[in-house]
C-alpha cells in the first residue's frame, strides 16, 4: 500500500467495516482519545485517516 493510500480520509462506518467493529465502539474510543476522529462539516460528523486505523489493526494482531 502506498502512502497516498494510508493518508486517505475515511467515514465512521468505513473505518467499521475495516476494523470489524460496531460504530458505537469507534465513538466512544474517539471520546475517550483512544483512536481520535476528525470532525468534518456542519454536523461535526466523525471521519477517520486511514494510516491510523492500519495503526489499530496491526497492534492488535
Amino acid at each position: 500500500m502506498t502512502d497516498m493510500h494510508k493518508d486517505q480520509i475515511i467515514t465512521l462506518a468505513e473505518a467499521c467495516e475495516i476494523l470489524s467493529l460496531h460504530p458505537n465502539t469507534l465513538r466512544k474510543w474517539d471520546n475517550k482519545g483512544f483512536l481520535k476522529a476528525i470532525r468534518y462539516g456542519t454536523r461535526k460528523d466523525r471521519r477517520y485517516r486511514k494510516s491510523d486505523i492500519l495503526k489499530v489493526l496491526k497492534k492488535n494482531k
